[in-house]
């Protein structure tokens, strides 16, 4: 945990120094917290200042919704009027005026909305997910410094990292990591109340059956080879693989969203999880997870996951097997849906296919 934080300040003072030396505009945006400390260096800012420290001032007040017109670095009327409304707003001395207590003041708030925004956001975004949630939570994340990618709104290595070093600075929990064999021991639990209920099921038919032949021992001989029938084919069927491509095909046409893992709307791997929610298997939530998870086969199967390479190196999208060359998986620009394996975006893209399997 030390060695984290030393890191973090060592960085941000070799960086605070490297950004001195270069044009303002291109460094210090990229590091809100230069914006900071640049603020607190200055001298009391008034109504007719004007320049990039007044634009720094502009652009806080407007994130914090005081000030919304353009961000021109002219401290004037509305510049002047935003100021006084925050300085109302916390109570401060409402004079219009940039002193050290109302930039202490505008810092707070600012850095207590930002917080609160990794904290919210933390519970709903994962790793893998490409959403404007991620880039949100990656400006918060740049705001103290932790976040020094591209804001791309993808949920990677850089996002993490990210994520750790605000964890050890500030003791909060906003990382969460499903491991497979916790995964593992979910899926045993649940293959554990099936096989319960079949042999409670089997006791009640066993019992039914002995007591009908008892009263007609023809009928119940013909019941038995009709069950042992039904039997038969509910083998062939396999591991939920007919239910899981049945269930796919119920919410075909369902919109893309984000995160989304209900028939409201559904992002990739929430379409998968959903699908074999409803047939009563847990898997992964993420692609890479469930890729790690699931068992390779050498040709595919109806039902089996097929897997994708797309926006960043190893498996990034998936869908589900439903014969013929075909897959039914949610796709950002048309939702759920059913394409070609051979089709020309997919198919330089597959990676594999792998399978779910109830032991």
């Amino acid at each position: 945990m030390l060695t984290g934080t030393l890191e973090h300040v060592v960085k941000h003072s070799l960086v605070y120094s490297y950004a001195l030396s270069q044009p303002l505009t291109t460094y210090v945006d990229a590091y809100p917290e230069l914006q900071n400390k640049l603020l607190l260096e200055a001298e009391q800012l008034e109504y007719g200042d004007h320049g990039e420290i007044v634009r720094f001032l502009q652009y806080k007040m407007s994130e914090l919704s005081y000030y919304d017109d353009k961000i021109d670095g002219d401290f004037g009327i509305l510049t002047e009027y935003a100021l006084k409304k925050f300085q109302a707003k916390h109570k401060l001395t409402v004079d219009g005026q940039v002193d050290q207590i109302t930039l202490q003041t505008l810092i707070k708030i600012e850095k207590q909305k930002n917080l609160k925004q990794i904290e919210n956001l933390s519970e709903t975004i994962y790793p893998g997910l490409h959403s404007k949630d991620v880039e949100i939570m990656q400006e918060s994340l740049r705001y103290f410094g932790y976040y020094t990618g591209e804001i791309d709104g993808i949920y990677g290595p850089l996002t993490t990292k990210a994520l750790k070093l605000a964890e050890e600075e500030h003791g909060l929990e906003l990382t969460k990591e499903v491991t497979q064999k916790a995964l593992t021991q979910l899926y045993e639990k649940d293959n554990a109340s099936d096989e319960k209920n079949k042999i409670d099921e089997k006791a009640k038919t066993h019992a039914k059956t002995k007591n009908q032949k008892e009263k007609n021992p023809h009928k119940a001989d013909d019941k038995k080879k009709a069950d042992k029938k039904e039997i038969k084919q509910a083998v062939v069927i396999g591991a939920n693989k007919g239910d899981t491509v049945k269930t796919a095909h119920a919410v075909l046409g369902t919109p893309y969203k984000w995160g989304g893992s209900s028939p409201s709307g559904f992002d990739c791997s929430g379409f998968i999880q959903y699908v074999f929610q409803e047939n009563g298997m847990t898997i992964p939530r993420t692609v890479s997870d469930v890729w790690n998870f699931a068992t390779p086969v050498s040709s595919k199967s109806v039902g089996d996951l097929v897997f994708f390479e797309t926006y960043k190196p190893g498996p990034s999208h998936m869908g589900i097997y439903i014969g013929d060359g075909k897959f039914i998986h949610a796709s950002e620009s048309r939702g759920v849906e059913i394409s070609e394996l051979t089709n020309t975006y997919w198919e330089p893209r597959y990676l594999g296919t792998k399978r779910i399997t109830k032991q």
